[in-house]
């Protein structure tokens, strides 16, 4: 399938390129709202934490879910409760610090066979993200459909290297305070 237009608008990259990571299948009941790089005053992207943002209820589709799956991850390093509607999970990516720094920096296609191979898992071989996300990991294959879309020549972005903008750390930063409970005798 070839790429007929191009994202104009930003999109949380550590959604598409990292969430994947954590090999929880798509199409999962409960899913992150968002997530993040860092979490104001708590981490930075340097720390290579993914801050998953979730709004527990009180269902038992939930609980199961946490209990069988979040909590159970060998990723999770770290979970905050907010407040009783916004709970963070944090995941560990220091494992892979090469291809976590590749993702920083916007070299999605230096980013390795292994991971590029479960980010692309990830998503349905026929959709349209399934060939965006190709196409970022694989940029090689993609710079004529490229070139076309943004009227540009060919060697300009074979001299870019890449066809992804590297994450907004502004937008990847979780702003919110987590809340400390009293105690009550």
């Amino acid at each position: 399938m070839a790429i007929k237009s191009i994202y104009n608008k930003y999109f949380q990259k550590s959604k598409v390129f990292l969430y994947p990571l954590l090999e929880i299948k798509r199409g999962a009941k409960v899913i992150p709202s968002e997530t993040y790089l860092a979490w104001d005053h708590y981490y930075i992207p340097e720390d290579m934490k993914l801050v998953c943002l979730y709004h527990p209820n009180k269902s038992n589709e939930y609980e199961k879910y946490e209990k069988e799956v979040l909590l159970k991850h060998n990723r999770v390093c770290d979970i905050k409760d907010i407040d009783e509607h916004n709970k963070l999970f944090i995941f560990d990516f220091a494992d892979i610090k090469d291809d976590w720094n590749n993702f920083i920096e916007g070299t999605y296609s230096k980013i390795s066979k292994e991971n590029k191979h479960k980010i692309l898992s990830f998503f349905e071989k026929n959709s349209a993200n399934y060939v965006y996300m190709k196409s970022y990991l694989s940029p090689d294959k993609y710079f004529e459909d490229y070139a076309e879309c943004l009227g540009v020549e060919v060697d300009l972005l074979e001299k870019v290297g890449e066809l992804c903008a590297r994450p907004d750390l502004e937008k990847e930063t979780l702003i919110m305070k987590e809340v400390k409970k009293e105690i009550i005798n």
